[in-house]
């Protein structure tokens, strides 16, 4: 799913989606690498790529935020 989605992203949301994912990994200090594998994992990615329209409009802290929640209730187990 998360692969045919990011096929019809547009030129917007990848962008998006590196800045959410370099927070993310900056507040939790993973390296970027890490911190998708985890948000792969935990579904923080698809639900990013799915919201991508009300997401975008918040702050990064508060999509962060966000994905914590996401991923917390999807199995992971960050704090």
């Amino acid at each position: 799913m998360v692969l045919s989605s990011l096929i019809d992203m547009s030129k917007y949301e990848i962008p998006f989606l590196t800045a959410c994912i370099q927070a993310f990994g900056r507040r939790f200090a993973m390296t970027r690498q890490a911190a998708f594998q985890y948000l792969h994992k935990y579904k923080g990615i698809a639900f990013l790529i799915e919201f991508y329209d009300v997401e975008h409009l918040q702050s990064l802290d508060e999509t962060v935020d966000d994905l914590l929640l996401i991923c917390q209730k999807n199995g992971g187990t960050l704090a």
